[in-house]
């Protein structure tokens, strides 16, 4: 998945090992699965090694066709407070997949930078960094 946010990178090989098990209790071939839920099994297979994410569409079709609710392949039966584990041993608490969300005391303006900064290259959050620290020092002097 190119340029992809690590959050949405962590769902993806997610959902691949919860959609794996799924298929592997319901004693399914991956080319079973793709047949029922209509899409190749070279996409199946990326989706299953955590390589993409299918579509809301897709998605359902799986849940449909493995009998698994979409709450538990997407890690959202799992509470927060449940200690970490590996990826193949099962579930991981539902705070390791998501984002910090922000909080009310940060003002609209810092959040619509946050969102900005997120969307730049190393790079350009390094000059933005340079830019930061040289109105710090202006505004110190005062």
């Amino acid at each position: 998945m190119p340029e992809s946010h690590p959050t949405q990178i962590k769902l993806a090989r997610y959902l691949g090992a919860a959609v794996r098990d799924a298929r592997l209790r319901a004693n399914m071939t991956q080319a079973d699965v793709a047949y029922l839920v209509d899409i190749a099994t070279e996409v199946y297979g990326r989706i299953e090694r955590g390589g993409m994410l299918p579509s809301l569409p897709t998605f359902r079709r799986l849940c449909r066709a493995l009998q698994a609710d979409a709450n538990k392949l997407l890690g959202l039966d799992v509470p927060a407070s449940a200690p970490p584990r590996g990826e193949a041993s099962g579930p991981l608490p539902v705070d390791t997949l998501e984002e910090p969300i922000a909080t009310q005391e940060d003002s609209p303006a810092l959040r619509r930078l946050f969102r900005y900064l997120k969307k730049l290259k190393p790079e350009q959050i390094r000059a933005m960094g340079h830019v930061a620290r040289t109105f710090l020092k202006k505004y110190d002097r005062r």
